[in-house]
């Protein structure tokens, strides 16, 4: 069998890295990949907005099966491109990523089903959002509705904080036409956590939850980013909490979708708050998260290949999913100054010098010239288990410490709690 991942992130390194695991799988091709995933297998220089030479490239190296790793592609109707054609692929249809594409739509969809989430409103007009604002209290959570990277949430502590962030979306446009249409809500207190599953429309396969950290700086300040780490399981985490998580959100959103006609097929992730009132929904995502992957599959003991045909199939009943019981702790390597300005071309060193064990996933890297450089803003995820959390990050940071580029910077504190 032969693969092609779609992707160029930290997300996609560690599903190339995984099905390469698989005995069925005999080539793997990343497009447009990075430096790491061009260590492993083939990258092709392939933009994924560009259907057509995916298409040529599918049918030239005989793919048997697409993997589409971010929202971007899965939004703008990848998925149903390959489909319309009869190419196997893993990753939602464009109107079942609109979970992700459109905050408004998730929300529409869960008030209408009884899935529990914040209470708020959604805007497209600055003038009404601001007077809305005004009859609120803070703090509050002020939300872009289409994509933006991972970076559209504001928690807000005081309305003039707010009104200013309502006046960069909609007004400034600072995330473009995702701005358009911006969503008010109440800010929920309590901790936070990703839950993702596998679905193929019917049955879910949840997997090990995560906790990530989305501040640059330590002790979660700092503005948002994609994530400068994460840890998975989190300790608090147990069977009757899924229990409770599969019966109020995972199959209750599946289900709603079934009924408003649209069939889910791919991995669907749940950014939760576990509040004093039970666990209610922050965000729904249409694709396995960032960095959350690079902690969940190094605990995933069953073929990735064979699951991901039973979600194509519809047949995910039928197999049985298992998972490593150990601690997994992944710490971003971040370039200097992101997320704001940041240099790129920059070559990394010391990524020959690590421990077994310890696995490097690479996000904003190229490879030039026999060597690695830096080329987007979260450079690296370095990634190990262990047999407690205090295990698995000690062997990060020990070997994270071997690591350079000029100006990297990391967070100190992941996976730090209880001591």
């Amino acid at each position: 069998m032969k693969v092609l991942v779609i992707g160029s992130g930290g997300r996609e390194h560690a599903i190339v890295w995984k099905i390469k695991q698989s005995p069925r799988v005999e080539a793997v091709f990343a497009a447009p990949g990075n430096g790491g995933t061009a260590n492993i297998v083939e990258n092709l220089d392939i933009n994924p907005a560009d259907v057509t030479k995916l298409l040529d490239a599918v049918h030239a190296l005989g793919i048997d099966l697409v993997v589409i790793g971010p929202e971007g592609p899965l939004a703008a109707g990848l998925a149903d491109e390959f489909q319309s054609r009869l190419i196997p692929v893993f990753g939602p249809s464009r109107a079942a990523a609109q979970l992700e594409s459109s905050k408004t739509f998730a929300r529409s969809l869960m008030e209408k089903y009884a899935i529990p989430c914040a209470r708020g409103k959604s805007f497209t007009n600055f003038l009404e959002a601001r007077a809305y604002l005004k009859a609120q209290s803070a703090p509050l959570v002020v939300k872009a509705d289409g994509l933006a990277a991972g970076k559209g949430v504001s928690v807000c502590t005081t309305l003039a904080e707010a009104e200013s962030t309502l006046q960069k979306m909609m007004e400034q446009k600072v995330f473009g036409a995702a701005g358009n249409r911006v969503i008010i809500e109440e800010c929920l207190i309590g901790q936070e956590m990703s839950y993702l599953a596998f679905t193929d429309g019917k049955t879910i396969v949840p997997m090990p939850p995560a906790c990530d950290y989305k501040r640059v700086y330590e002790s979660n300040t700092g503005p948002n980013t994609g994530g400068m780490g994460a840890y998975s399981p989190p300790p608090f985490f147990d069977n009757r909490m899924g229990a409770r998580l599969d019966a109020t959100v995972m199959q209750p959103i599946v289900r709603a979708l079934a009924e408003e006609g649209i069939r889910y097929r791919g991995v669907i992730y749940a950014g939760l708050m576990l509040t004093d009132d039970g666990p209610k929904v922050l965000e729904f995502n249409a694709r396995f998260g960032d960095p959350e992957t690079q902690v969940i599959l190094p605990q995933l003991k069953t073929d990735l290949v064979d699951i991901m045909l039973a979600v194509i199939e519809d047949s995910l009943d039928k197999i049985s999913v298992e998972w490593e019981k150990r601690a997994c702790v992944t710490v971003v390597m971040a370039s200097g100054g992101y997320p704001e300005e940041y240099k790129k071309g920059l070559p990394i060193s010391g990524l020959d010098a690590l421990d077994a064990g310890v696995t490097v996933f690479h996000a904003g890297t190229l490879a030039a010239d026999e060597k690695t450089i830096t080329s987007g803003g979260r450079v690296l995820s370095v990634t190990a288990c262990g047999d407690d959390f205090a295990q698995a990050r000690d062997l990060v940071y020990d070997n994270i410490s071997r690591i350079s580029f000029e100006g990297a910077h990391f967070r100190h504190d992941i996976a730090l709690f209880g001591e």
